[in-house]
């Protein structure tokens, strides 16, 4: 079963395209909807894969970048516009809310919901938990403060033997107990061990999520052995210097990491608009790792 849904709103990068729209993502987990990053025109986008708003509850910001940010104020607009109550937590560097709560108190005035600033560790660190998912930030290099997330699902219990519980004839409203770690005692008091009754878990899911960076190996112990990474490819290897220079990444390099990290999956994405075939990217990144895929605008990946 999957239990993630990742889906791209937007993968372009700085300036203006017509090929493709600012970043902006949603990842869906077990009926909360997370959005990561929220360039402009994201709540259309949103609103077009047939989202619903109620879900959203946290926004994580990479870094204060226009094509990162400039739909939040937006975004929050509609949530009221639609009736939405109790709280958004952005996740953010901590400029965002003396950027963006001036427009809020002008724009986005409620007596029902409230925005919540929380402020990105500068070493990064655990930003959100709850009892099936833990949320990490991690400093990336780029020209302004800049932090990749990674999504972990925690370990999931254990699967009940179908034959064990059908010979001792465990009845239904033990088998929680049961998958929680307990032993069952039959009606003749025998007990019967944990271990007899259980198989192991499903293997839990992860995603990482890097844009915008330069370069970094530094940044491969927190991606290690993700399920997916999206890692910016903003050029292709022809114009690594300029990469450089802007701090971005290439298809070269995202895969490289990829390798080092031992992903599953690679999505590349926040592509230069000098781009009019995305195909160059996949050619340069597949040699190096070949579970690569493109990033486009509704674009979904079910993990």
């Amino acid at each position: 079963m999957n239990e993630f849904e990742l889906t791209i709103l937007g993968c372009g990068s700085a300036r203006p395209s017509v090929r493709h729209l600012p970043s902006a993502q949603v990842l869906s987990y077990r009926g909360k909807l997370f959005m990561i990053d929220c360039g402009e025109g994201a709540q259309r986008e949103f609103f077009r894969y047939g989202f619903n708003l109620n879900r959203v509850g946290h926004i994580f910001i990479s870094h204060l970048h226009g094509d990162h940010c400039y739909g939040l104020i937006g975004f929050i607009s509609t949530l009221i516009l639609q009736g939405k109550t109790g709280e958004l937590t952005i996740h953010a560097h901590n400029d965002l809310e003396k950027l963006l709560a001036p427009s809020l108190e002008y724009f986005c005035r409620s007596e029902v919901f409230k925005v919540i600033f929380s402020p990105l560790p500068v070493k990064g660190g655990i930003i959100y938990e709850d009892k099936s998912l833990q949320v990490t930030a991690f400093p990336l290099k780029h020209r302004v403060p800049s932090y990749g997330f990674r999504f972990d699902e925690k370990e999931k219990l254990p699967h009940i033997d179908k034959s064990a519980a059908e010979y001792y004839q465990i009845p239904l409203k033990e088998l929680q107990a049961i998958k929680e770690g307990a032993d069952y005692i039959t009606p003749e008091g025998e007990t019967i061990p944990n271990k007899k009754l259980v198989l192991p878990p499903s293997p839990s899911q992860s995603y990482a999520y890097c844009s915008d960076t330069i370069y970094t190996p530094r940044i491969v112990p927190f991606v290690k052995g993700v399920t997916v990474l999206y890692h910016e490819s903003t050029y292709t290897e022809e114009y690594s210097e300029q990469a450089k220079d802007r701090y971005h990444s290439t298809a070269a390099q995202a895969a490289d990491i990829a390798r080092q990290a031992e992903v599953g999956t690679l999505i590349l994405g926040h592509y230069s608009s000098r781009y009019k075939d995305e195909a160059q990217f996949l050619n340069e990144a597949r040699p190096i790792f070949p579970n690569t895929l493109l990033s486009n605008e509704g674009m979904k990946f079910r993990f």
